[in-house]
């Protein structure tokens, strides 16, 4: 579930009490989830808001249910242990395209400190409060929302005119967004990239999530190729075509996101030798 939370500080997502709670909006309207283990190997939730039938009756999607972990077949000693050491890795389908999509257009270009901030500042200012005991929480903005939200607050949150731009394409599309949910991966990548200003890397980013899609491997990142290439080949300038080349045992059987998820666990990343990315502030400028 870490996959869906955007900082440390996410008002939609907090853990606490040894319960994971969630603010979402989904088509029945916000709800707050609280999901905390219930007895060996069971899991409980409560639900509050318009939402709750609606997020109870697809708990065990967003837990991973619906994935197979056993369709992962290693192709590398290193994927081979970290399958072992994690065999109960699942990924996690919220069926939410809209509410995947926003933070992934937010992380464009920039930082994850940036992208968090922006994030945040959207939420507490532009978002609903959680429904029940959810202090502090807030729900996603919906549609309509978006497409209000001045230019001078995109500003103040670090959000350029590019990506605010493109939130508000996609928010305006909302309902044919959400429609790719219920596609096959292909489909839906093309469905989100016909939008401008969403392309490989934020279609898959949000797909990963809101569909637990396992082949959905994210294409242009800064990073990944890089992590990839070192941790199976131990070289360090891997770019993406060679990290596909890597990953392309898994593709036959749609696993090439697992595959990069399993290895990810493993914490082999190239030493760091260029200085870090700098942090801008555009809402200063």
């Amino acid at each position: 579930m870490r996959v869906l939370r955007r900082g440390p500080y996410d008002p939609a997502f907090q853990v606490r009490d040894g319960a994971l709670w969630r603010a979402s909006r989904t088509p029945a309207g916000p709800v707050t989830l609280r999901i905390a283990p219930y007895g060996t190997g069971r899991v409980g939730a409560d639900a509050w808001g318009p939402g709750a039938d609606w997020a109870l009756d697809r708990l065990p999607a967003l837990l991973g249910a619906d994935d197979d972990p056993g369709a992962f077949v290693p192709h590398h000693d290193l994927t081979r242990e970290a399958h072992r050491r994690h065999p109960g890795l699942r990924l996690v389908r919220t069926g939410l395209v809209m509410e995947a999509l926003v933070p992934a257009v937010l992380e464009q270009k920039v930082t994850t400190q940036e992208a968090y901030r922006g994030w945040q500042l959207l939420l507490r200012r532009h978002g609903e409060p959680a429904p029940g005991p959810a202090d502090g929480m807030y729900v996603p903005p919906d549609p309509r929302t978006w497409c209000l939200i001045p230019s001078w607050e995109w500003h103040r949150a670090g959000v350029d005119s590019k990506r605010s731009s493109t939130v508000i394409r996609a928010a305006r599309r909302a309902r044919r967004m959400e429609e790719a949910a219920a596609m096959d991966l292909p489909a839906a990548i093309t469905r989100l990239c016909a939008i401008p200003g969403i392309g490989p890397w934020t279609a898959a980013e949000t797909l990963q999530r809101s569909n637990g899609a396992a082949d959905a491997v994210t294409i242009g990142d800064l990073h990944l190729p890089g992590i990839i290439g070192y941790a199976l080949t131990g070289r360090r300038n891997t770019d993406d075509a060679g990290m596909l080349e890597l990953l392309a045992p898994y593709e036959a059987e749609g696993q090439r996101h697992r595959a990069a998820r399993l290895i990810l666990t493993t914490g082999r990343t190239p030493p760091r030798r260029a200085p870090r990315f700098p942090i801008g502030d555009i809402a200063r400028l």
